[in-house]
């Protein structure tokens, strides 16, 4: 490979790129029409544009994908995370383009991309798996409606009673076809108090699986994750040592090549069960990339090019198992705590990112930009390394003071209130504790589920009257920037 096309935006699409760039491949950047200035369009060598602001009619199109890559002269594509990443059919098409596709086989994404087909083959392969299926009766109350592609904690929706399941399967199934082009949906036990526990690991040609050290990403509000951390506080060698056997064996049943995560919850008692593969890369990975010392987007190019892992890893200082110090990630999201966690896009007036010993900024955001509404509002990733947690958790809470960002609302002050938390501290959390937080401060989970929903059906309702960038809920217009716009003249 000599060009790259990213097929993807936002940050993902600069951090591809910078690697890209750092080992001599030319780039070529896609954009839809609000993403004409954004970051990863300048710092690419060249960039096309593939259609209007709606994800399918742009980034969802690779028809129009596979024409800018022949057009460009690419002769390798890479998907990020979102959109068509764990897309078999768009890895098939490059495949018949003459494209090499940076990441699995087109076979394993298609059986680990389904979540149904992925807890079958896990479950072969001697790995307990959380009850679920097609029948929600069987599966019991309370469950979990889940879109069957995808992931990020888009397409799914909490069921307590039977009453609400209808509801909770087509919001479901609504935001899984907008988000991955597909409305499939199946159903899983919800657990009490679970932690949320992944293993990342590499695959290469030659049948090599190489698991790395656990990733803790029980920090998240209604299944999307806002903090992630490695190692994790709550994982035992003896915990570490299983966790990672069943990803490896996991790996192997699939016959996976590229980068990967294997999904866990572990109960209160300790016991483990799969929950899903992410046959891509992980928005997270960077905490993994500070404890090995891996680049794991060069990893993937170089194994796309036939490079086998211990080539790959050769040098490294850490093996598979050992971390060196301990790494923290927050998501910044542009979204408002203080109306239920709405988007809150709009221009970036000003934006000092932090920095100093120990502090990576993985960002697509730049002063001056515009946050669109079309898209995922993930604005940054904050990642902070030192050598034990103590010290790795003093520098995050530094860094999330440093962070300025005004025009928008962000979710910077409210991470900082976790992650400087005697909970957080204490490695005492779960899955829930985010939205029991909430709970105790009068902001409940039900209440920024009508929320958001209600914002979702008003930009639904927008879109049909014309209107393309702009929704009722959002934008420099809307209530809630002229309530940010009050609040930084104070």
């Amino acid at each position: 490979m000599n060009k790259l096309l990213v097929a993807n935006r936002g940050e993902i699409a600069v951090r591809v790129i910078r690697t890209c760039q750092e080992m001599g491949l030319g780039t070529v950047a896609v954009y839809s029409e609000c993403d004409r200035n954004a970051l990863h369009v300048r710092l690419a060598d060249e960039a096309h544009a593939i259609g209007p602001d709606r994800a399918s009619e742009s980034y969802l199109r690779i028809d129009r994908l596979i024409d800018v890559a022949r057009r460009s002269g690419a002769d390798g594509v890479h998907p990020g995370y979102g959109f068509l990443a764990e897309n078999a059919a768009f890895a098939e098409a490059c495949a018949e383009a003459g494209l090499t596709f940076i990441g699995p086989d087109p076979a394993a994404m298609r059986a680990m991309g389904s979540k149904t087909a992925a807890r079958a083959i896990a479950s072969a392969a001697g790995v307990p798996v959380v009850p679920g299926g097609d029948d929600p009766e069987a599966v019991g109350y309370p469950l979990l409606v889940k879109a069957v592609a995808g992931g990020g904690g888009k397409g799914m929706r909490a069921v307590r009673a039977p009453a609400d399941l209808a509801s909770a399967v087509q919001m479901a199934r609504s935001e899984a076809q907008s988000s991955f082009g597909d409305d499939r949906v199946y159903f899983e036990r919800l657990l009490d108090k679970p932690r949320h526990i992944e293993v990342q690991l590499l695959g290469d040609a030659y049948g090599t699986i190489v698991p790395f050290v656990e990733r803790e990403c029980s920090i998240q509000r209604r299944h999307q994750k806002l903090v992630e951390e490695t190692p994790s506080p709550s994982v035992t060698p003896d915990l570490r040592g299983r966790l990672m056997a069943a990803a490896e064996a996991i790996g192997r049943a699939a016959r996976y090549t590229s980068a990967g995560t294997i999904e866990f919850l572990v109960d209160t008692a300790g016991e483990f069960y799969f929950l899903e593969m992410n046959t891509r890369l992980q928005v997270e990975h960077p905490i993994t990339e500070e404890v090995t010392g891996l680049d794991f987007v060069r990893a993937q190019i170089e194994i796309a090019r036939g490079m086998p892992i211990a080539a790959i890893t050769a040098g490294l200082k850490s093996g598979a198992i050992d971390a060196n110090g301990h790494a923290i990630e927050v998501r910044v999201y542009a979204e408002n705590p203080d109306e239920g966690f709405l988007p809150s896009p709009g221009l970036i007036t000003r934006l000092r990112a932090p920095s100093g010993p120990g502090i990576r900024d993985d960002s697509g955001a730049y002063e001056g930009w515009t946050v669109p509404t079309a898209y995922d509002p993930l604005v940054s990733k904050v990642i902070a390394w030192a050598p034990d947690r103590p010290r790795a958790v003093r520098r995050m809470v530094r860094a999330l003071q440093e962070y300025d960002v005004r025009g928008i609302r962000t979710t910077i002050e409210f991470c900082r209130g976790v992650v400087g938390s005697p909970a957080f501290a204490a490695g005492e959390f779960d899955t829930t504790y985010v939205d029991r937080l909430l709970d105790q401060n009068g902001r409940t989970a039900a209440n920024d589920e009508r929320m958001e929903e209600t914002a979702a059906i008003a930009a639904a309702l927008w879109a049909k009257m014309g209107t393309r960038t702009t929704t009722p809920f959002s934008g420099p217009d809307s209530p809630w920037a002229q309530r940010a716009r009050a609040e930084s003249l104070r």
